[in-house]
């Protein structure tokens, strides 16, 4: 290597160091449907319009559809690298709005029951993020599975997405209480979508804050809303992120409100404490 080589080497270590570590806000919901996968997608398009460099990575393994929100036709995914058939960089590509996705694998059981050689190798593949990007966006699977968990509690900021349903408010309250269970100090926000009224959102917030307080002990605080707008549905069917169909529409102004909230509230402890975002992740990996 020669000395030309090795101060470009030296330049990238430094640079490495001296930038702080990606906020990673992990996605979640209780139950399917309730429009997860959607906001992350367009909160991912409203963070880089503000200027951050940002990853959706698609983590819901199995049944991952980022890519159809975004009409794009991934040619590689999640599963070939951990197949060690192609590196991240090679799959993780350029999205509608500017932010950068990496696809996960739709219709693969076998993204679901990671061998422990696969695991090590996606934690790998994962752990290059870390210094290369402002804001990491995990869009996580619904429910409580084990896969589900491991990136919500590993998270900085937990954003749990739910609808004014009482299914979708019970299952939403299951989540909390699951990824709570563990102690570990995180910030866990709720996010009230489809709602048809800042009072119905409320009611809802009000009424999860109050059982977490009561019986879990912790604060869940109020990411706000998203109301509904047939522009939302429109967008879906286009195929294009509702903040870029049209900016200025009631839903899109709601994500823009979110992300200030989400701004203002998932910046803690440089390293939350516990190592970074995807070295809290080894123990699983690496079980």
């Amino acid at each position: 290597m020669t000395l030309v080589d090795q101060a470009s080497q030296l330049r990238t270590l430094v640079m490495q160091r001296q930038r702080p570590r990606a906020n990673v806000i992990a996605v979640t919901s209780g139950k399917g449907g309730v429009g997860k996968s959607n906001i992350a997608v367009n909160l991912a398009v409203q963070f880089s319009a503000a200027g951050k460099d940002v990853v959706l990575l698609d983590a819901d393994l199995g049944l991952a559809n980022a890519d159809v929100l975004c009409n794009l036709d991934l040619g590689f995914n999640l599963s070939h690298v951990i197949a060690g058939s192609k590196q991240l960089r090679e799959v993780m590509v350029k999205a509608p709005g500017g932010f950068r996705l990496v696809g996960g694998a739709s219709g693969l059981a076998r993204m679901a029951d990671l061998s422990d050689f696969d695991r090590k190798r996606l934690l790998d593949a994962l752990g290059q993020l870390e210094t290369q990007t402002d804001i990491i966006l995990i869009d996580t699977g619904a429910g409580i599975s084990p896969n589900v968990l491991t990136f919500t509690r590993a998270a900085d900021h937990v954003l749990v997405v739910t609808t004014p349903e009482p299914t979708a408010i019970t299952d939403a309250y299951a989540v909390i209480k699951v990824i709570c269970r563990d102690g570990v100090q995180r910030r866990v926000s709720l996010l009230v979508n489809q709602v048809r009224s800042p009072a119905e959102a409320r009611i809802v917030y009000d009424r999860i804050s109050r059982v977490a307080r009561q019986f879990l002990g912790i604060s869940v605080y109020d990411a706000g809303a998203i109301c509904v707008d047939e522009t939302v549905s429109l967008a879906v069917r286009k195929r294009t992120p509702f903040l870029l169909a049209d900016p200025r529409c009631p839903a899109s102004l709601c994500i823009a409100q979110l992300a200030v909230r989400l701004q203002q509230g998932c910046a803690p402890s440089p390293l939350n404490g516990h190592g970074g975002f995807f070295s809290q992740m080894s123990s699983w990996f690496r079980k």
